[in-house]
């Protein structure tokens, strides 16, 4: 019995402790420590509490191309690196502290594992989180019958589509090398250029999903990847939107819009089947570059299916970054083998490079012209 009261008395008076007293730590700078700071001239400063590091990196989309980023550690074991200049967007970033890559913990960590350094001075950016009725981005997992495996996938529904009975077209929309399902509605920010879109009144309600492209392959090279995609887009991500969402199921109604290795994918997918899509878009991208492109096209049967592509395909277009995109000189290439087919086709080009900065705009332009 006493030493029941006793251990009574104890716990009571541990329970009584400040809270505070049982985390008591000491401070560092890293409990105030901004990790990314945004001035108006849209210079972006990065900084990470690592003292005893000896080497810290900082991977950043705003780099500019080629460039290596001055990281300094001050007095108190902070180190940090600015950019300036940096324009109105949404842009990637990780520390590598002693050569392993860091999330920034002090970030939401919104897509893809790595977090995101929001930059938007101007609040009526096309991409921007504005007061518009906003649809829903679900996140879906299906079957997937080529891999054998559940895989995700996101579903952006357009505002009222809870409460509506029309069926909707859909467009198909697929990231790039190294990146998920998360891509598109995380920096890509597809979510509120949609939003506004439709509020704006410059596109048809429509459904966009956004599946995961890349798949792990035993050889690890991303062309073995393609072929594997294009078949689980007809086996089971088709089908899967078709079962589940209240769509539209014939091609006129739906469209297929990759970048980079995502516009590989496309292009194996809509080439392979022109009858189930009218509208096309590869983004900063081509067939594999030097003489595989031929191989790529001869594999396709582009020249031999010219006809039946074109009946079908209502729109197929190529965009690029410019001339600093590094797919831009592969894609010339691969567009003279259209040529050479008599495929027709549209080009375009705006300065940014192989960038989201691009894509978006991509995206801004693509929407409103389909399915009308």
């Amino acid at each position: 019995m006493k030493f029941t009261n006793f251990l009574m008395m104890a716990v009571a008076v541990v329970t009584a402790m400040p809270v505070a007293a049982q985390f008591r730590r000491t401070p560092t700078p890293n409990d105030t420590l901004q990790s990314v700071r945004v001035s108006p001239k849209g210079d972006i400063t990065f900084s990470i509490y690592a003292p005893n590091a000896k080497d810290v990196q900082i991977n950043a989309e705003c780099t500019p191309w080629g460039q290596q980023v001055n990281v300094v550690k001050n007095d108190v074991g902070v180190w940090s690196a600015t950019i300036p200049g940096v324009k109105d967007g949404v842009y990637r970033y990780n520390f590598v502290v002693d050569g392993v890559t860091v999330q920034d913990s002090k970030d939401s960590g919104v897509a893809n594992a790595r977090a995101l350094a929001v930059v938007t001075t101007d609040k009526d950016a096309f991409f921007a989180n504005k007061d518009v009725p906003h649809g829903a981005v679900a996140q879906r997992w299906y079957y997937s019958k080529p891999l054998k495996e559940m895989r995700r996938m996101h579903v952006w529904t357009p505002a009222g589509y809870e409460k509506s009975a029309d069926k909707l077209p859909v467009l198909y929309l697929i990231h790039g090398g190294g990146d998920n399902d998360t891509s598109w509605p995380g920096v890509g920010h597809a979510g509120f250029i949609l939003d506004n879109l439709l509020a704006e009144g410059k596109m048809v309600p429509m459904v966009v999903v956004m599946p995961n492209g890349s798949i792990d392959t035993p050889s690890g090279n991303v062309q073995d990847e393609v072929p594997i995609f294009a078949e689980d887009m007809i086996q089971s991500i088709i089908p899967y939107i078709e079962d589940n969402y209240r769509v539209m199921t014939d091609k006129d109604h739906r469209a297929m819009a990759s970048l980079s290795m995502g516009g590989m994918e496309t292009m194996e997918t809509a080439l392979y089947h022109p009858e189930m899509f009218s509208y096309v878009w590869v983004l900063s991208s081509s067939f594999a570059p030097g003489n595989k492109d031929k191989y790529e096209a001869e594999r396709i049967h582009l020249k031999n299916d010219a006809d039946r592509i074109m009946k079908n395909i209502k729109q197929l277009v190529f965009t690029q970054g410019g001339p600093e995109d590094i797919a831009y000189n592969n894609c010339k290439e691969t567009l003279k083998l259209f040529d050479e087919a008599g495929i027709k086709y549209e080009f375009s080009e705006m300065p940014g490079g192989h960038s989201w900065h691009v894509w978006r705009h991509n995206l801004r332009d693509l929407a409103p012209r389909i399915f009308k």
